[in-house]
């Protein structure tokens, strides 16, 4: 069966990252879309913008392509932002799925989220960076694409641009819980994720607040877009699929 499913990309990525990922799922019929959110395009100001305007970025997207039951799939800090769509245009998504991401309760910012040292650092390079952030390259290497080789961690971490940091720091509005939402609900989890330190896991810390969901998991790192695109894609269509 032939399914439309958008691919949110996290924090530092764009929709170009994610298209290895959908030339694969569209190989297996399905309609894919890779948008990227306001805050990570050419030319945007990273020093201003921050959640609201990439959700609403997102929230845009769905209506001027005029698409419905959407398999609608968020990485990382892109849970937040499916999560603020979800609760604009509940009735174009017929699944949230969540890619080792950020499940927000109402009121909180992704920084509610992470460890003490995580926001410190962010805290200081956002400051000397006209409120823009950037992984550390050794923290990308160990923590992020733990299974790729050098050269590939490397090439990956050059697709990389600035992160707004208020899109870290802005509390997402819910009208309602996610677990109250009517929509389906997934969480992919690639279990040798060391982003988030293991005594905050990703799962089941996170994906219990989705209330009824499907837990679909596979090996992998954080950045398993670049190091196994082909079996991501396959885990997205498990998740995703009714």
């Amino acid at each position: 069966m032939s399914d439309t499913y958008v691919l949110v990309h996290g924090a530092w990525h764009t929709g170009a990252e994610m298209e290895p990922v959908a030339q694969h799922l569209r190989v297996r019929g399905h309609t894919v879309h890779c948008p990227t959110l306001a805050g990570n395009r050419p030319g945007d100001d990273r020093s201003t913008m921050g959640l609201s305007e990439a959700a609403q970025s997102l929230v845009d997207f769905l209506v001027q392509k005029d698409l419905r039951e959407v398999r609608l799939m968020g990485h990382s800090y892109g849970g937040m932002v499916i999560s603020k769509a979800a609760d604009v245009v509940p009735e174009r998504i017929a699944r949230l799925v969540y890619w080792n991401a950020f499940v927000p309760l109402n009121g909180e910012c992704l920084n509610d989220m992470v460890p003490a040292h995580y926001k410190a650092m962010f805290d200081q390079i956002a400051a000397a960076n006209r409120n823009a952030v950037m992984l550390p390259y050794p923290i990308w290497r160990e923590a992020f694409i733990n299974d790729a080789d050098a050269g590939l961690a490397q090439r990956a971490f050059d697709q990389l641009n600035l992160q707004p940091y208020r899109t870290f720091t802005e509390p997402v509005a819910l009208q309602s819980e996610l677990a109250a939402k009517p929509m389906g609900k997934s969480y992919l989890l690639c279990t040798e994720d060391t982003a988030m330190p293991h005594n905050m896991p990703w799962h089941p810390r996170l994906s219990e607040r989705l209330g009824l969901y499907r837990l679909v998991a596979c090996p992998g790192s954080h950045e398993l877009c670049f190091t196994d695109p082909a079996l991501l894609a396959c885990k997205i269509e498990e998740a995703g699929r009714d």
